[in-house]
């Protein structure tokens, strides 16, 4: 296995990789949505993103 395939299989994203993706995209008009679906949506993308800030304050503590 040569050192370019180590690296690309260390960083595939897979499944949760892929639902962080899923949650930023706009939604299939083709699937039916609800109240519920909708807001379970939303409180994730919020979380993600007060991970996301979490993490880089945390990084800039650390190294500063």
């Amino acid at each position: 296995m040569s050192e370019k395939n180590k690296t690309q299989e260390f960083f595939k994203l897979g499944e949760v990789g892929n639902y962080f993706i899923r949650v930023f995209q706009k939604p299939d008009p083709s699937k039916p949505t609800n109240i519920n679906l909708r807001m379970m949506h939303g409180i994730n993308k919020i979380s993600i993103i007060i991970f996301l800030i979490a993490i880089v304050v945390w990084t800039v503590k650390r190294f500063i």
